[in-house]
């Protein structure tokens, strides 16, 4: 069938443009955007760290070379002086046993190193394969192969065959650009990455509602170095809404604190760990966001069953306070050093009482949760410069910008955050300013940032007794009313603080950003910037707090139009089947 355009809305975003239909039939949010251009930010600096990283092993290798010539064992050697390399090149070689190939194979697997056998160079590094495992309107896909330089074959899946019939009619629609670089095939994305193993450089699950279900294939499904990227909306269930689904989904039991969007963060993290450990694989993360209604992680798939054996070291317990919210970590596991032998034991417990120091009250545990570095923050800073460089490219650059410069000036290695407003909540006193306290603790000795999740949120490596005590110290100078003698904030006044804490104000006291006045946390573009209906459902006026009223009223004014040439049809062909 051709397609006629008046039925369809020209949707552009960056250098794609899709059509949509006026129904509910193919899943398109246009708030998305910010998802999209930090992604393809992502995809860029891995496709130039993946070259980088390429050339040094091919350096590496030809410096080798002269020894390994003198050596009459030379397979060892290769092992010991780049295992994961040499596992890489096993692997890749698997996929190109068979002899013949079809024309979607031969646009290029996702192996680095290509053999003599098929006429290339010795060592050329291939473009990267991309899956995009749920695609809807291919519009993520026709980004990527028309923005990202240096891409090569973008398949776009979907077991819907609307959504397929769609991302086609879009494919053709962009050109012939994207005729040569994105695919689009009807399938379960779940058996689809089963039976590709380790074919693709990049995979990104983007799915409405929870990844959990698609985890284990991905983890499978890509290379030695490669990148998933992985985004989950159901933030009801991991910030603490449904805790029992959330340990049915993801393996880890949410808290209901003010960082609950950081947890979500690490309990999605933790639970690809899972996933990755069970192939003798794990992963490192380059960058974990949230933002809008979502959390999206973007993390490194590497095998080795020697490296694997960490992850009980970068996993941990949460303890919350159920009367002041102070927080402690647990870690599930420690190593000993012996004779030049590391030995992997059970983590020292526990780490609290049964009752809170400060407050006297009971403790919550969560967890376990990812408790290592979210961020590389490298990583970050080329991600940043890529956008600052290229900000037309960029429809969303002021958001995406702002995120992560506030990323960039995060503490790495300090989980989880804690809110100015919630201890002052806490001790019923008039909270003092963020410089203020960020000067009380750096004068304490420690460290203190904010973090992209919460503008109020402050992260610091001082332990809780210091915050608390820092918290007299200011209600001192700022005397409360009398309370209940019971409640937690009059229990932790009670007690004398053992630091005298200085408010004097602190060089470090403001980041590079605020000095600079640089915006950080930007409001919504518009009006209704949300999720919206998943795919199918029929939009009526009870949608106008979701969707607007202007995208109600268009769509069941389409819809009446619609119905009289519907009635038409069926008396003219009342025969039909």
């Amino acid at each position: 069938m051709s397609t006629d355009l008046n039925d369809f809305t020209i949707i552009k975003e960056g250098d794609a443009e899709i059509l949509m239909h006026a129904k509910n039939e193919v899943f398109f949010n246009k708030t998305q955007v910010n998802n999209r251009d930090i992604s393809i930010a992502v995809l860029r600096t891995f496709i130039s760290k993946r070259k980088e990283e390429h050339e040094a092993r091919l350096s590496k290798r030809t410096k080798a070379a002269p020894k390994l010539s003198e050596e009459v064992a030379s397979g060892p050697v290769l092992e010991v002086a780049n295992e994961s390399a040499v596992k890489d090149e096993i692997s890749n070689g698997k996929s190109e046993l068979p002899e013949e190939k079809s024309q979607d194979e031969s646009c290029g697997h996702s192996e680095e190193l290509v053999k003599n056998t098929e006429g290339k160079r010795p060592g050329e590094l291939k473009p990267p394969r991309v899956l995009e495992a749920l695609s809807a309107s291919g519009l993520r896909a026709l980004r990527y192969a028309r923005e990202v330089e240096g891409i090569g074959q973008v398949v776009a899946l979907d077991n819907d065959k609307a959504s397929v019939e769609a991302c086609k009619r879009n494919i053709k629609f962009n050109g012939s650009v994207a005729c040569s670089k994105v695919e689009s095939h009807f399938a379960d994305a779940r058996v689809y990455m089963l039976t590709h193993p380790k074919e693709f450089d990049v995979v990104d699950l983007d799915p409405y509602g929870s990844p959990s279900m698609f985890l284990d294939s991905a983890v499978q499904s890509i290379v030695d170095g490669g990148m998933l990227m992985c985004t989950a909306t159901d933030m009801a269930v991991l910030c603490g809404g449904n805790g029992e689904v959330c340990y049915s989904k993801y393996g880890s039991y949410p808290l209901r604190g003010k960082y609950c969007h950081e947890m979500a963060l690490r309990i999605l993290l933790a639970s690809i760990e899972s996933h990755a450990n069970r192939y003798k694989r794990y992963i490192v993360p380059v960058l974990s966001v949230q933002i809008d209604f979502y959390v999206r992680v973007f993390v490194r798939i590497y095998t080795s069953a020697s490296a694997m054996k960490n992850t009980p070291l970068k996993l941990s317990y949460v303890y919350q306070c159920t009367g002041c919210d102070s927080f402690h970590l647990q870690p599930i596991g420690r190593t000993v050093s012996k004779n030049n032998s590391l030995r992997y034991l059970p983590g020292f417990g526990p780490v609290v009482p049964q009752e809170c120091s400060d407050c006297g009250k009971k403790f919550n545990m969560g967890g376990p949760i990812w408790s290592a570095p979210i961020h590389d923050q490298e990583w970050v800073t080329s991600f940043l410069a890529d956008v600052k460089s290229m900000k037309d490219r960029y429809p969303a650059y002021d958001r995406i910008s702002a995120v992560l410069t506030t990323i960039s000036e995060e503490l790495p290695d300090v989980p989880l955050f804690f809110s100015l407003h919630n201890l002052c909540a806490t001790l019923k006193c008039t909270s003092p300013s963020a410089v203020i306290f960020r000067s009380a603790v750096i004068n304490a000795g420690y460290r203190i940032s904010g973090t992209h999740v919460n503008p109020l949120g402050l992260k610091s490596d001082a332990p809780t007794d210091v915050i608390w005590d820092i918290m007299r110290c200011w209600v001192k100078n700022h005397p409360v009313k009398a309370q209940s003698p019971d409640q937690a904030g009059s229990i932790i006044l009670a007690k004398e603080p053992v630091l005298r804490a200085n408010f004097a104000r602190a060089v470090a006291s403001l980041s590079k950003a605020q000095a600079k006045k640089v915006a950080r946390f930007l409001p919504n573009p518009e009006r209704h910037w949300g999720p919206k209906l998943r795919a199918g459902r029929q939009i009526t006026s009870k949608h106008v707090s979701l969707l607007g009223p202007d995208a109600v009223n268009g769509v069941l004014n389409h819809e009446e139009g619609e119905e009289p040439d519907a009635k038409r049809q069926k008396t003219e062909d009342p025969t039909s089947c």
